[in-house]
């Protein structure tokens, strides 16, 4: 498929060069003279060693290189569906606008019976007579697709042939089922346009990644979705009797049946905005109602933390305001992860780097857990302790501070107001879907006290 790839964000080089630390979770490669010229070819963007196949493929198991293909896949073996509900004529404005932007591939539109009548020239309309939801429409799409390659696509998002071709690309001659691009928002100069273009729930960010569950990019969303045909088929396709987060279960029975799911952030494909703050925060609690779905179906893929005992520990007394005692966990704590990191020869600065990384980051994602799936808890507890109340208050503030001061929005009060908002929002959604689902285990964090070793 390939003779080119890119390192992961997260690599790091051994002082002799005979090693490599990187991947999610990051993985410790130590390899021969032989290999030790393979990285330095993917270091430097140089031609790889014709023996490179054995090495690299172990990288791209891991998420340690993403791909980057040589060419485009012919537009013959890709079909394009478009799940559609239509209910004004600015939205089928758009759709016709896409269907154009799409010339040259064969395409189905699945009408979901929309209250308008969708009539595209040289396009194949199915149309069903009561709504099912958006996977139930791209089901039946799917069903016709002859093709190697299918497009799942949104109304609401532009996208071109030439973008479909480069991400189809990343399927071929690969163990590769799905790959999605960037979902960008445009900032159009009014609020939502800003808030929106720095914290899209569909923009998963500006770094390559190998989707895993509870990773930096742990989904994939199916506004642009390029899957192989035979693999979608072979994990059953979308699930009909979901109606929301339907593209997450997917992707997650992707990687439950070995096959594997890139993101592609090199590809941008830009979305419309929701038009209100009340439907962006109706967005967010849709997408809250989800996770105890998710989690019946994969047991604790969608839990709000994961973390390491003695990292979550020390993150605790920082958030709870126990500072003496936070400083004194944090020299053993830095310690513990250093010392484990030893075998890999990564310099200890860099080993002491990473430990720093991932104590902070772990105190950033319980901040974020306690504002999302935690927050009526910690409401109610701040009432009572205040120490409690000081992680919650924290957990509010600090962030969309920080978020203030680093994007520096043109309306900083209602930029606060919302990013409180859209995490109480989503967390709302997570208990309104767990009494539904009769289940509260997608409220649980997941604790680990494996010891990090070189592997």
């Amino acid at each position: 498929m390939t003779n080119k790839f890119v390192a992961d964000d997260q690599w790091f080089r051994s002082k002799n060069g005979q090693g490599v630390l990187a991947g999610s979770p990051l993985t410790y490669f130590g390899v021969t003279d032989a290999g030790s010229k393979i990285l330095d070819a993917i270091e430097t963007n140089s031609e790889l060693p014709q023996n490179h196949a054995q090495l690299t493929d172990r990288l791209l198991a891991t998420g340690a290189v993403h791909p980057v293909p040589n060419d485009r896949a012919p537009l013959a073996d890709i079909t394009i569906v478009i799940p559609a509900f239509i209910t004004n004529t600015q939205s089928l404005d758009h759709l016709e606008e896409l269907v154009a932007s799409l010339a040259g591939l064969s395409i189905i539109i699945v009408d979901d019976a929309s209250p308008l009548h969708i009539d595209i020239d040289g396009v194949r309309v199915i149309r069903h007579d009561i709504n099912k939801g958006p996977g139930a429409a791209r089901n039946t799409g799917i069903a016709l697709v002859t093709t190697t390659f299918v497009a799942c696509i949104d109304t609401d998002v532009t996208v071109t042939s030439q973008q479909i071709a480069t991400l189809a690309a990343y399927l071929i001659d690969s163990q590769t089922g799905a790959v999605a691009p960037r979902i960008t928002c445009v900032n159009d100069g009014t609020f939502i346009g800003e808030f929106e273009s720095h914290h899209s729930p569909l923009d998963l960010g500006a770094v390559p990644a190998l989707v895993r569950p509870m990773s930096r990019v742990s989904y994939l969303p199916a506004t642009v979705l390029v899957c192989d045909v035979q693999s979608l088929r072979s994990v059953g396709g979308f699930d009909d009797s979901i109606r929301m987060g339907e593209d997450v279960d997917l992707v997650w029975r992707f990687l439950e049946n070995g096959i594997a799911c890139r993101y592609v952030p090199s590809i941008e494909c830009p979305h419309r905005m929701r038009q209100s703050m009340r439907k962006m925060l109706r967005q967010r609690y849709d997408y809250g109602t989800s996770a105890a779905l998710l989690d019946q179906r994969h047991p604790r893929a969608a839990s709000p933390l994961r973390a390491h005992a003695l990292l979550l520990l020390t993150a605790t007394t920082v958030l709870m305001g126990y500072i003496y005692f936070a400083i004194i966990l944090v020299v053993p704590t830095m310690a513990y992860f250093v010392v484990s990191l030893r075998s890999t020869s990564i310099p200890i600065r860099t080993r002491t780097q990473l430990a720093w990384k991932a104590l902070t980051s772990t105190t950033r994602l319980l901040a974020r857990a306690i504002m999302r799936a935690w927050w009526p808890l910690f409401f109610l507890a701040s009432f009572v302790s205040l120490r409690l109340g000081a992680m919650f208050t924290f957990s509010a503030f600090v962030p969309p501070i920080v978020g203030l001061m680093r994007h520096k929005p043109g309306h900083p009060i209602r930029y606060l107001v919302m990013r409180i908002l859209e995490g109480m929002a989503y967390g709302t959604g997570v208990w309104v879907g767990s009494l539904r689902a009769h289940s509260l285990r997608c409220l649980l964090p997941v604790i680990t006290v494996r010891r990090s070793v070189a592997r």
